[in-house]
């Protein structure tokens, strides 16, 4: 079985709060990494492990082991029940495991019945650092959902074509999106065609004949169902004028690629799209890494009007990281000049043009890495 990054932070969590929540999209592997802390598992979409749950309840709050609820979402009238437990013996920690998929419902009873009582914890597909190097590349080709290729490549993409198919017409309407099947998938055909690019929900719209609104609400579900991410534009004081609008991307590339209608690893690189593909990646092997060890940052995008622009901002450790991620085994000088000067002008503290380059350079503040140099660099900077 393959380690997961985030199991030492979620250990640690367990430690220090009576409840904790794994989230994460459908599939990830919450299910596999929470049985790795033992205890007694309740698959609350399961009605007999429901009825177990009640008849067993008094029994298992009152003993030691940790108890492990599986799509908690499923069943509001849980929350209450464990704040009643919890605060009944504050002092005790490392009682509840939660997994879920994100959804209002579940984040409303969350907020409602457990703020400051349980720690949350999300949990990307696989990211690159829990894989041999030699495994990187399918896992950009494949993405990172275990089932979905990276372990068995003859499985992509029509696991990726199933799963968006289930999304679209069981999990999202049973999660709130007020959309039918159908415009749903024609959405996600549409933001796959926008990945790595500003963010237009007026555009959108008028394709699907919504307006704006809807359109930014059909989203919002999508991010919390952890498919999009939208990176916000960084707020700054320069002479130039700086775009507003958030990027737009999928957090799985595997779902991007059966979306994009590819097929074979080999014709990859032939396609148009394949910088922003990486690009996506890479910001996700960033982003999830730093998740997965509990890390605080926030992350944006740059883009000037005169098109200077910063793939990647994160303010981590009190400081400004700059990162252009470009799709080449020999980065210029030219790339790397830009984005230094763009990165001056904000006051970035660390200056990062990522590439796939086997021969990286690190300054005091600029440096030319590829993606293990870069995250060696975040885990000691």
């Amino acid at each position: 079985m393959i380690t997961r990054s985030l199991q030492n932070h979620l250990q640690t969590q367990l430690a220090h709060y009576p409840a904790v929540a794994l989230l994460g999209a459908r599939q990830v592997g919450k299910t596999t990494l929470a049985k790795t802390f033992g205890g007694h598992y309740y698959d609350l979409e399961n009605p007999q492990d429901r009825l177990r749950l009640d008849i067993e309840w008094e029994e298992r709050v009152n003993a030691v082991s940790l108890m492990i609820l599986d799509e908690a979402q499923t069943m509001p009238e849980i929350f209450p029940r464990l704040r009643s437990a919890i605060d009944t013996d504050r002092a005790r920690n490392s009682r509840f495991l939660l997994l879920g998929s994100v959804s209002p419902t579940l984040m409303t009873q969350v907020s409602q019945a457990l703020t400051g009582r349980l720690a949350l914890c999300p949990l990307t597909p696989f990211l690159a650092r829990e894989l041999p190097a030699e495994q990187w590349d399918p896992l950009w080709h494949t993405g990172g959902y275990p089932d979905g290729g990276i372990v068995d490549p003859a499985r992509f993409p029509n696991w990726q074509h199933n799963y968006l198919d289930l999304m679209a017409q069981r999990d999202l309407p049973n999660w709130g999106l007020p959309a039918r099947p159908a415009m749903t998938s024609r959405l996600f055909r549409m933001l796959a065609a926008l990945h790595g690019q500003i963010w237009n929900a007026s555009q959108i719209g008028k394709s699907l004949g919504l307006n704006y609104h809807t359109v930014n609400t059909y989203v919002d579900y999508l991010e919390q169902a952890y498919l999009i991410r939208r990176l916000p534009a960084y707020a700054t004081n320069i002479k130039k004028r700086l775009v507003k609008s958030p990027k737009i991307y999928w957090r799985d590339t595997g779902l991007l690629h059966a979306l994009l209608g590819l097929h074979n690893a080999a014709d990859l690189y032939s396609q148009p799209w394949v910088g922003f593909s990486w690009e996506g990646w890479i910001m996700e092997q960033i982003l999830g890494h730093l998740q997965s060890r509990g890390e605080s940052f926030q992350a944006f995008h740059l883009r000037t009007s005169d098109q200077y622009e910063i793939d990647l901002l994160l303010e981590y450790r009190n400081q400004l990281w700059a990162f252009e991620i470009k799709l080449s085994s020999a980065p210029n000088t030219n790339s790397l000049n830009r984005l230094r000067h763009t990165a001056e002008q904000i006051g970035a503290d660390h200056t990062v043009l990522i590439s796939r380059t086997t021969q990286p350079i690190q300054g005091d503040k600029v440096a030319s890495l590829n993606l293990a140099t870069t995250l060696d660099l975040l885990e000691n900077p």
